[in-house]
């Protein structure tokens, strides 16, 4: 238990570290946007009711976000960008990190003692098993990349 707390702690300083730092920089991305050329755009009234719904009602988002897979960040720094409160923003942020530490913490330990068990006992079938976990994530990464590329492909206009 004392291993999976330190762990969890360990996390928790990471994701409160990255997740406000990605805050930070949409803050700060929002603040340049705003002086930039596209002032105008930012200033229109649709613009200006985004910004108060996200402002109002995006700490659930940013809070539900750390038990997603590629939208925490997204979720972070668009709270920054539209200028989300502290006082909104850092509850969320505290609970979302919360629960994003104790699932990596347990099923990351889990995994890595399921994995540490296989190849002290049957050496090949952990090679094995990490080789087609490897093989899995590149094989996903490939499809992703050529199906990003042929939607793209699909998307442009034909002469």
């Amino acid at each position: 238990m004392d291993k999976i707390a330190l762990t969890a702690a360990g996390l928790y300083v990471i994701v409160l570290l990255r997740a406000g730092g990605t805050f930070a920089v949409g803050w700060l991305a929002g603040a340049g946007a705003r002086r930039s050329r596209f002032a105008g755009r930012i200033s229109s009234a649709r613009f200006q009711r985004a910004e108060r719904a996200i402002q109002r009602w995006g700490a659930p988002v940013v809070a539900v976000s750390f038990l997603t897979v590629g939208f925490q960040t997204a979720a972070n720094f668009l709270a920054g960008s539209m200028r989300m409160p502290l006082p909104r923003y850092l509850p969320a942020l505290f609970v979302g990190g919360a629960a994003w530490a104790l699932v990596y913490a347990t099923a990351g330990l889990g995994l890595l003692a399921v994995l540490a068990r296989l190849f002290a006992e049957r050496t090949a079938l952990g090679v094995a098993a990490v080789a087609v976990l490897l093989l899995g994530v590149c094989g996903a990464l490939v499809y992703g990349r050529r199906r990003a590329a042929r939607s793209h492909r699909d998307a442009e206009p034909s002469e």
